[in-house]
């Protein structure tokens, strides 16, 4: 029996690239502070701009935050 290796939705990757490019253009260069600034779990948005544990709630309140619409973040996606 062979073991199956999950390998990383490459579109996840994306996301989080997406995430961080609009972290940066608000102008924090830390994740963690952006974190606490806008009350979010440090460790848990640090796993969103890894590509991991990005929930649909969580994605939506990131685009709250960055005051974007849906459309507009997967615009260049």
């Amino acid at each position: 029996m062979t073991e199956e290796v999950t390998r990383p939705d490459p579109r996840l990757k994306q996301i989080a690239q997406k995430l961080k490019q609009l972290r940066v253009a608000k102008g924090y260069s830390s994740y963690e502070a952006f974190a606490f600034d806008h009350e979010l779990p440090r460790v848990g948005y640090g796993r969103h701009e890894q590509g991991s544990n990005l929930t649909l709630n969580s994605l939506l309140r990131l685009l709250d935050i960055h005051q974007i619409s849906l459309a507009e973040f997967f615009a260049d996606l």
